[in-house]
């Protein structure tokens, strides 16, 4: 490809943190040529420095590093790091972009990142990714796993580049890649759309000298915090302080640091995702000492999200953790200890002082820096936080045609919203550039696979250090030495980082050279991890299932943290049982299957309907089903959004481009009666109107929404002037007597949920009182409105209006869950009661409305499409994602796919995001020729099947059924339908189906190498 055809792609992504890497892979996917552009030194952004995620505690760099190499070996993507766009110049469809590429003084086509550099280089920095806790060099990595993973010197503490004196590095470097001369570098790029994905920065609590930050040497921001909880961080995953690197036993959690304020310099929004970052961080230190004595200064608990008010009350429930709702002020620091006291105040014992070990700032988000700068470049508005101002039906377009925006930039999101939005700029970009999806495609091409048949067997055994997640515990040096012992290895090595794109390629350059035809990884899990290094082995010429991951992270450094020798010994012997296992491993092959490029959209509400609106409109046919006799859902009952945004009109608009498509083909009054098939091959029969039709389809989007809790509590059902709030919206809207002459309303929140068979927050009840109240006082300012709350959860942007909401004089009253408030009817109206927290005493409120926060409850119809297609749902009903953080538009289920309300409580600009996002991802198959079923499937003996039926039942995805044969009926295994899970071989009574690479050979040579016959000195 010659220069110019280089610089010809299809998108321009700006931010290379999670979001821009989805979109990149999402859009590369799918047909485009993606430019992945980003400022710092390597892709990843703020969620590589992140140790764990919440809800689920995964390792943030183990979820997410993969997809740096995924990106790095997409021939359609290319990553241009420490680059900014200097201007931004024609229309959607034609934009040329000016970049920027800063100065690394390093060539990256001849830079190994061997770090002999970094080695030699005299001069020690504060290390930025390690907030400034750890020292690095003024040439370095910018982390482990960089990608690109090359070294970059820093201008301003290089002591050449300020005072020309020296260059040790130059004579280091063995391969003449340093280039203390190198000048910025200007490109121009044409593209046809743009995302912007530019991430966030944390709120810097040292501009106002917040909470002793910056002055008091342990007193920390949660960012700080991720660092030092993580085994790549300054202190190897050791809880220290860093006044005197001794472990804390008192730690204070200050939440809101930046956030919800009106004082000059702080942000009036909340920033969406601290109250559960600070969650985490207690339950992951209280994972490191059991001991510790941690304190949470809150506000609000805003547990709103999927799963978060559980994984709230797992940090409650733990010991030695207090949850103080109060308002607080740094004291002093203690000179003899550098401990910090905290002032504070309970309605119990009043003010209070105590101290602390150390002090963690739960900052909140703030827009980019330099934020304004790019809006102007980019050509683009902003909003009075400074964060990007998009489309208020559709939060995923800027006020610029043809630039998109996703992630954090939105507004403060968490990581599977940056995630959905990017799925869905995707599929924007899609719909923009269609007409020339495949144009600039460039195929992978693998070097031709070795035979390896009549090769003796020659096993490689690569143990990671994980950088201290195994290394701290695990004598690596000592396992590698064992592991060369072992039956059939010819060689052993060491990685400090596998999953590095540089150690991934020296696994593959062993792999040719060393004429390996087995692969052993001794490192983490293969959960996260197997793809990669069977991709890996691909392109090493070498069969992908010859590889065997061994994980001695999970199942070993991890759980042993304490026991370093039992730990070492445990390594060996399971690097022992996966050689014996590699020995036994078969080539398998996995194949291609044709995809049918129609889409199944279940579900007529704003979510279904926007996701099949977005696949016609990227080319391809739609059935959009419904199954009442309209479309619109529970959008129908809406009828203003908190923003002032008017749904009703909203979504006319929507019925009619989906009714006016040609490529979408709406069937209401429609019932699902079966599904069969697998990915890229699905037949759905349905039942609308009477009559019966049948479907083939590639993808099916279930969008089946859900409902109002129909309350059974504080009098509902008894009187017409208790309502719920939906019920009060079209009370408002028809401007009924009972609004207009109501002098006095009392709203309750949490009706139906945040209790024992409800255990989840409904996310949308919060504002929705507050959006009410708004309207009521619109109508008449006097009257009086009181919201009896346990926790406020307007998060994100919608902050501001909670504020207006108490400045107009709506009433704000907290309750407890065991001390609920109680309705009785007084003459026309009510006497609500309620306990006063500060008051102490009971309250009595006159009220001529009570309006019941009725929570949101799975849809009926959600349970008969789950089943259909074989998709699971989480505890409360709703569906459950195939991953919570990475993948929460997929489900398990290959080619099935979700959106809206069906997947958990949110509002309309949250539901159409997501609709995106799934449509995004749906296209990513339908826009195929093919889809690729795994090797590792079952498969049948059919001269040993007694067809029991045994194997049929087990099987949860209907891969097996039976099939006419010579021999009568016999079991047979859809491929592209199984999971590889092996149930049905432990049904089987005869054997006679089996696992393609788990077979009896396989798991009894690794069963006997557990235990081996006679007992080995290590």
């Amino acid at each position: 490809m010659n220069t110019s055809d280089r610089n010809i792609g299809d998108v321009l992504i700006v931010g290379g943190g999670i979001s821009g890497i989805q979109a990149a892979l999402d859009l590369a996917n799918s047909g485009f040529r993606v430019f992945l552009v980003d400022k710092s030194p390597a892709l990843g952004g703020k969620m590589s420095q992140l140790d764990k995620t919440f809800p689920t505690n995964d390792c943030s760099m183990c979820i997410e590093s993969p997809k740096f190499i995924e990106c790095a070996r997409n021939p359609n993507i290319e990553i241009i790091t420490y680059t900014e766009v200097d201007r931004v110049e024609g229309e959607a469809g034609d934009f040329k972009v000016t970049l920027t590429k800063k100065p690394r003084y390093i060539s990256e086509e001849k830079c190994t990142g061997c770090n002999i550099c970094v080695d030699y280089c005299p001069v020690k920095i504060p290390d930025p990714f390690n907030q400034n806790l750890s020292e690095n060099k003024a040439v370095h990595i910018y982390f482990s796993q960089a990608v690109p993973l090359v070294t970059y010197v820093d201008p301003e503490t290089c002591l050449y580049l300020k005072e020309g004196k020296c260059q040790i590095c130059v004579g280091a470097c063995k391969t003449n890649a340093i280039d203390l001369h190198q000048k910025p570098e200007t490109m121009v790029l044409e593209v046809g759309a743009i995302i912007l994905s530019p991430g966030y920065e944390t709120f810097n609590p040292k501009l106002r000298g917040d909470f002793g930050y910056g002055r008091m040497q342990n007193v920390v921001t949660s960012l700080d915090y991720e660092r030092i909880l993580c085994a790549t961080g300054p202190y190897e995953g050791e809880i220290l302080r860093p006044s005197d690197k001794k472990h804390p036993h008192k730690i204070a959690w200050i939440q809101c640091v930046g956030s919800r304020q009106v004082n000059e310099g702080g942000n009036n929004y909340c920033s969406a995702v601290c109250c559960a970052y600070t969650q985490k961080q207690v339950i992951l230190s209280k994972d490191h000492d059991a001991d510790l004595q941690a304190t949470i200064f809150h506000n609000d608990i805003r547990a709103y999200g999927k799963d978060f008010e559980r994984f709230h009350q797992r940090a409650e429930r733990l010991s030695d953790v207090r949850f103080i709702r109060s308002y607080v002020t740094v004291g002093r620091e203690i000179e003899s200890t550098k401990n910090v006291t905290i002032k504070y105040s309970t309605l119990d014992d009043g003010v209070k002082e105590e101290e602390f070990d150390m002090v963690v700032l739960s900052v909140g988000l703030n827009p980019p820096k330099d934020v304004e700068a790019l809006a102007q470049k980019i050509g683009i508005e902003l909003t009075d936080q400074r964060f990007c101002k998009n489309n208020p039906y559709n939060p995923i377009e800027t006020s610029r045609k043809g630039v998109f925006v996703s992630g954090a930039f939105q507004g403060p999101l968490d990581i599977p919203e940056s995630v959905v939005t990017a799925s869905g700029a995707g599929a924007l970009c899609g719909q923009l550039l269609s007409y020339r999806r495949g144009r600039l495609e460039r195929e992978r091409v693998y070097p031709a696979e070795r035979d390896v048949s009549q090769e003796e067997l020659k096993i490689g055994v690569v143990v990671c250090y994980c950088g201290a997640n195994i290394g701290r515990v695990v004598d690596i040096p000592a396992v590698i030495e064992y592991a060369s012992t072992l039956p059939n290895v010819s060689w052993a090595g060491e990685n400090l980082f596998a999953c590095s794109t540089e150690n991934a390629k020296q696994i593959s350059d062993a792999i040719v050279e060393k004429g390996l035809n087995r692969v052993v990884l001794a490192a983490c899990t293969p959960r996260t991890h197997e793809p990669l290094f069977r991709d890996t082995c691909r392109e090493a010429g070498l069969n992908q299932y010859f590889f065997e991951f061994a994980n001695i992270r999970e199942h070993c450094s991890w759980v042993h943290s304490r026991e370093k020798e039992s730990a070492t010994q445990k390594a060996k012997e399971i690097v022992r049982m996966s050689v014996a296992r590699a020995a036994h491993l078969e080539p398998l092959q996995e194949f291609q299957l044709p995809v049918d490029h129609t889409g199944l959209v279940v579900g007529g509400g704003v979510a279904g309907m926007t996701a099949a609106l977005n696949m016609a409109e990227q080319g391809f046919e739609v059935y959009l089903i419904e199954k009442d006799d309209d479309l619109g859902g529970m959008a129908r009952r809406l009828h203003y959004t908190l923003e002032g945004l008017d749904v009703q009109s909203y979504l006319k608009d929507l019925v009619t481009k989906v009714y006016r498509h040609p490529a979408v083909h709406v069937w209401t009054d429609a019932t699902i009666t079966e599904v069969s098939g697998y990915v890229g091959n699905f037949v759905t029969r349905v039942t609308s109107q009477g009559r019966v039709r049948e479907v083939k389809h590639g993808v099916a989007v279930i969008a089946t929404g859900a409902q109002e809790y129909k309350p059974t509590e504080y009098l509902y059902g008894q009187s017409d002037r208790v309502l719920t709030q939906l019920e009060l919206e079209g009370e408002i809207v028809a401007q009924s007597d009972k609004v207009r002459n109501a002098q006095s309303v009392v709203m309750i929140q949490c009706v139906g949920c945040r209790q024992a068979d409800r255990n989840y927050c409904s996310r949308v009840c919060c504002s929705q009182a507050i959006k009410n109240a708004h309207k009521l006082k619109e109508i008449n300012p006097e009257m009086e409105i009181q919201i009896i709350f346990r926790d406020m959860r307007t998060y994100g942007l919608k902050e501001t209006y909670y504020r207006e909401a108490s400045e107009k004089n709506v009433k704000f009253i907290r309750y407890e869950a065991d001390t609920k408030p109680v309705v009785e009817a007084a003459g026309e109206g009510f006497k609500v009661t309620v306990p006063d927290p500060v008051l102490g005493q009971m309250m009595e409120l006159e009220a001529d409305l009570v309006v019941l926060a009725a929570a949101v409850i799975p849809a009926e119809s959600s349970q008969e499409a789950g089943k259909f297609f074989k998709v699971s749902n989480n505890p409360d009903g709703f569906f459950q994602e195939a991953h919570v953080k990475l993948r929460p538009v997929d489900f398990a289920a290959d080619g099935v796919f979700l959106c809206g309300t069906a997947h958990y409580p949110k509002h309309l600009t949250e539901t159409i995001s997501q609709a995106y996002g799934a449509a995004g991802r749906a296209v990513g198959i339908l826009s195929r020729e093919t889809v690729t079923a795994s090797g590792a499937v079952c498969d049948v003996t059919e001269h040993d099947c007694v067809s029991c039926g045994a194997c049929i039942t087990a099987c949860k995805y209907g891969a097996i059924s039976f099939a006419d044969t010579p021999q009568g009926k016999k079991a047979r295994v859809e491929p592209i339908l199984c999971k590889g899970d092996g149930l049905c071989n432990a049904k089987c009574p005869t054997g006679a189906i089996y696992l393609k690479h788990y077979t009896d050979d396989e798991i009894f040579a690794q069963i006997d190498a557990a235990i081996p016959a006679s007992k080995e000195n290590h």
